[in-house]
C-alpha cells in the first residue's frame, strides 16, 4: 500500500531562510579573488602545459565543455590536434583519458573540481586510479572560489579524493605554484588531482619568500615566527602571509608553512615544525574542516605524539550560500581579516 503525499499544487517554493546576522545583498554572483597588493599572471596553467607539450608530443588536453574556464583553451589554441572537447560528459571525458593513458599518453583531463569529485568519482577510481595511470585531472572552482552555490562549490573534494589509493593530490597557492607543478606533476608516473586556480592569478609566494621552488610532495617554511605557525594549502598560504604580516605590526610573531601536495602529505616537515617551541598550530584551507589537510594534519601529529594547541580555519560543514566571494569568505571564516581575528582570539 502506498502512502499518499500531502502535495499543495498551488505552493510556492521557498527559499531557505537565512540564520540571524546572515543577511544582506551582495554586490555579484562571482568576484575575482582579492589579491591586493600582488601581480598577477593570465592562465598560468594553460601556458605552463602547452610549453610543456612543445617538447613532449605524449601529452594531450580534454574537457567536458570546459576549455575557457579551466584555461585549457591556451592548449587548444596551440595545439588544436592534440585537444578532445567531450562535451557535458565527465564520466566519457575520464574514461577517454584512461584509454589514452593505456596507449602511452598523458592526458590532462579539465573540468569543475565538484563535477570530477561528485560526478565521475567511481571512473576515476576504478578507470585511473586502481590502474596507477598517468592521468592529470585539473580542476578549476575548488572549494569556495565561486559565487554560484553548492552546485558548484566543491567544498568537499578534498575529503572525497583523500581515500582514494594511488591518487596525489596538489592544491597549489598561486600563479608560481600552478606553473612549477605542471612538469611536476608531468614527471610523476602516477594519476594527480590538482586544484586549479585560473583566469588572472595572483603571483603571491616569492614576494614573501624569494628563493621558493615547488616540490611534488614538500612542504615549504615560507617565513618563521615564535607566537604561531600556519600550515596552510591553496590560497589560504597567502591568506595567511598577509595576515602574518598585518599581525606583525602588533607584536605577533606568525610562521607560514605552505602545503601544496595534500597527499602524500609532507608529515616530517609538518612534525618538526610543530614540535619547535610552545606556538599555536593552526591549519587553514579552503576546503570543509572534514576531511581536508586540517584533519590530515592533526592525525599525523597525533599518531607521532606532537601535542601543540591546535586550531582549524576552514569552511563550516554544511551547504554555502550564493553571494560574491568577499562577502561569502569574510561569512565563512575564510578571509584574512577573519584569519587575523581567530589567531588573536586563540592567542
Amino acid at each position: 500500500m502506498t502512502a499518499k503525499r500531502n502535495y499543495d499544487p498551488h505552493r510556492k517554493w521557498e527559499p531557505r531562510s537565512l540564520k540571524p546576522g546572515e543577511g544582506g545583498k551582495t554586490s555579484a554572483m562571482i568576484a575575482s579573488l582579492a589579491a591586493e597588493g600582488y601581480d598577477t599572471v593570465s592562465a598560468p596553467f594553460g601556458h605552463a602545459l602547452v610549453e610543456q607539450a612543445r617538447s613532449n608530443d605524449r601529452i594531450v588536453g580534454l574537457t567536458a565543455d570546459l576549455a575557457k574556464y579551466t584555461d585549457l583553451h591556451v592548449f587548444a589554441e596551440a595545439l588544436p590536434e592534440r585537444f578532445y572537447q567531450m562535451g557535458m560528459a565527465e564520466q566519457v571525458m575520464i574514461s577517454a583519458a584512461a584509454g589514452m593513458a593505456r596507449e602511452g599518453f598523458i592526458p590532462f583531463a579539465t573540468t569543475y573540481a565538484v563535477f570530477a569529485s561528485r560526478r565521475a568519482y567511481d571512473f576515476i577510481a576504478m578507470a585511473i586510479a586502481e590502474e596507477n595511470l598517468p592521468v592529470k585531472i585539473v580542476c578549476a572552482l575548488p572549494g569556495l572560489t565561486t559565487g554560484y552555490g553548492p552546485s558548484h562549490q566543491a567544498t568537499e573534494d578534498l575529503a572525497i579524493f583523500r581515500g582514494l589509493p594511488n591518487l596525489t593530490i596538489v592544491d597549489p597557492c598561486d600563479a608560481i605554484d600552478v606553473t612549477e607543478a605542471v612538469p611536476a606533476i608531468i614527471a610523476h608516473d602516477g594519476p594527480v588531482y590538482m586544484r586549479l586556480l585560473r583566469g588572472k592569478v595572483p603571483s603571491v609566494i616569492r614576494k614573501h619568500c624569494p628563493d621558493y621552488k615547488f616540490e611534488l610532495g614538500k612542504a615549504k617554511l615560507l617565513r618563521d615566527g615564535k607566537d604561531a605557525l600556519v600550515i596552510a594549502s591553496g590560497f589560504m598560504t597567502m591568506r595567511a602571509l598577509d595576515a602574518a604580516v598585518e599581525l606583525e605590526k602588533d607584536g605577533v610573531s606568525v610562521a607560514v608553512l605552505h602545503c601544496p601536495t595534500i597527499k602524500p602529505l609532507d608529515a616530517g616537515t609538518i612534525l618538526a615544525e610543530a614540535g619547535k617551541g610552545n606556538r599555536l598550530v593552526v591549519t587553514a584551507e579552503n576546503h570543509t574542516r572534514v576531511g581536508g589537510l586540517g584533519e590530515a594534519v592533526a592525525s599525523t601529529l597525533l599518531t607521532n605524539g606532537v601535542t601543540p594547541a591546535f586550531r582549524m580555519i576552514g569552511l563550516p560543514d554544511q551547504f554555502l550560500d550564493a553571494g560574491a566571494l568577499p562577502t561569502l569568505h569574510d561569512r565563512y571564516g575564510i578571509s584574512t581579516a577573519a584569519m587575523i581575528s581567530q589567531i588573536r582570539g586563540w592567542l
